[in-house]
């Protein structure tokens, strides 16, 4: 699966600083732009999955995964783990950044960021970060306070979260709550929306992601919840990134 759908994206090189990183690119030139941010795991086949399957959403998205660990993949939970706590997040902060200035000057008259898990995260601190960010989409993520307060956001958020998701602080319902009275509190077009009955990266369906879910513990598998999860996703980046 993910190696027939990698060869749809086209590998690119984005300039941030004095250097460059990779990044990957699926979509129809001139659509509104959508950079798709990682999970822990950095940018597998699941994140391409997600990425090919916004590109295709309605009359159809440019999306771009900028490679935020410079290649490296983690393989099981304990690597994702290191990679994860090693990232320079005011360093990822930049190279989202550099990916929405990337879009706009290439096609994208708007453009949008999505994230899971780490990418949820830093989807909603890119809200808050990241100047010319047109709307965002979260999945089940939330950004320390030392890194972004979503209620400083300039950009309308949308957030999806399961209602069994246990990582605390991080994405579950007391979380989410919290996040969604300070949208609210601060007036930022914002929805919340919570999956009765699924676990943390409840959107990942593909084979290989549902056996890898098994194996940390999800078992939960909802198709109904990612379709309406798309659904919700696809309405609200057609609302804000239509030119």
């Amino acid at each position: 699966m993910a190696n027939t759908e990698s060869s749809s994206f086209k590998k690119i090189q984005i300039q941030r600083d004095n250097s460059t990183f990779d990044a990957y690119v699926v979509g129809k030139e001139d659509a509104p732009g959508i950079v798709v941010i990682q999970e822990w795991w950095g940018v597998d086949f699941e994140i391409k999955n997600h990425a090919l399957k916004i590109s295709e959403l309605g009359t159809g998205f440019k999306a771009l995964i900028p490679d935020l660990y410079r290649g490296k993949v983690g393989l099981h939970a304990a690597e994702a783990q290191h990679l994860m706590d090693g990232l320079d997040w005011q360093g990822a902060v930049k190279d989202i950044s550099a990916s929405v200035n990337w879009l706009k000057a290439n096609g994208s008259t708007k453009v949008g960021v999505t994230g899971f898990c780490m990418g949820g995260a830093l989807s909603i601190a890119s809200s808050v970060l990241v100047p010319g960010v047109n709307a965002v989409v979260a999945f089940y993520g939330i950004p320390s306070s030392e890194l972004a307060d979503p209620a400083q956001a300039k950009a309308p958020v949308q957030a999806h979260f399961g209602d069994q998701d246990n990582f605390v602080g991080f994405s579950d319902v007391t979380a989410a709550k919290a996040l969604e009275e300070k949208l609210k509190a601060a007036r930022i077009p914002h929805e919340v929306h919570f999956y009765p009955g699924n676990t943390h990266a409840f959107m990942n369906i593909s084979p290989e992601g549902i056996q890898r879910r098994k194996e940390m513990g999800f078992s939960d598998e909802d198709e109904a919840a990612v379709q309406l999860a798309w659904f919700r996703f696809q309405t609200w980046m057609t609302r804000y990134l239509s030119s």
